[in-house]
């Protein structure tokens, strides 16, 4: 069981540390100070809700229904769009800076916008239900597996949120904020496309 725990550990994590939308939005949360520990609390159980869904079989499942993977790709391209454009005009008026607390939004939509990058990506379902799900089979515990995964999960999201903080010498500067949100901007544009393409 050790074995397969290291395993669902050293996989989950090498998916989960590739920057994507989810971890952009930890990373600003954490940079902030705010909602960070609502923003990767939500983040951890989804994953944790993923990948024992994935293990458990319900990959087959979601591929098995006509349009279902399809449509899930449309809805999680549109929302990053809108996500990407959000950072692009932050980035273009310079309206990001450390102490501008405010620029966090509320609970609410913090609590909102976890969820949604969490839920409407269907590459978090490509990484956690059908990748993590299917390599499962290979090793003797998948039981151990998924539980390796989850604290691969957990281990990270709470890492860079609280790790985030670091940074705030140099996120003081207005100019750094707007390098940041236009990297964002990239990155949820990108995967936007990659959705669009993949459609």
């Amino acid at each position: 069981m050790l074995s397969s725990i290291v395993n669902g550990f050293g996989l989950g994590l090498g998916l989960i540390v590739a920057i994507g939308a989810q971890n952009a939005f930890v990373l600003r949360t954490g940079l902030l100070k705010k909602h960070v520990f609502l923003v990767c609390t939500i983040c951890v159980i989804s994953d944790a809700t993923l990948i024992i869904a994935g293990v458990a079989g319900i990959g087959g499942i979601i591929v098995s229904i006509p349009g279902l993977e399809t449509s899930m790709r449309w809805a999680g391209a549109l929302f990053l769009i809108w996500l990407g454009a959000k950072s692009a005009y932050a980035s273009w008026k310079g309206t990001g800076a450390l102490s501008a607390g405010d620029a966090a939004g509320s609970a609410w939509q913090a609590a909102v916008t976890a969820f949604s990058l969490t839920w409407l990506n269907p590459h978090v379902y490509v990484d956690t239900v059908l990748l993590l799900g299917s390599l499962s089979a290979q090793f003797s515990s998948r039981f151990g597996f998924a539980l390796g995964g989850v604290f691969a999960s957990t281990m990270f999201f709470y890492a860079l949120g609280y790790g985030a903080r670091l940074l705030a010498p140099i996120m003081k500067r207005p100019s750094s904020w707007r390098v940041l949100d236009g990297m964002i901007a990239l990155i949820m544009f990108s995967i936007a496309s990659s959705l669009i393409w993949h459609a």
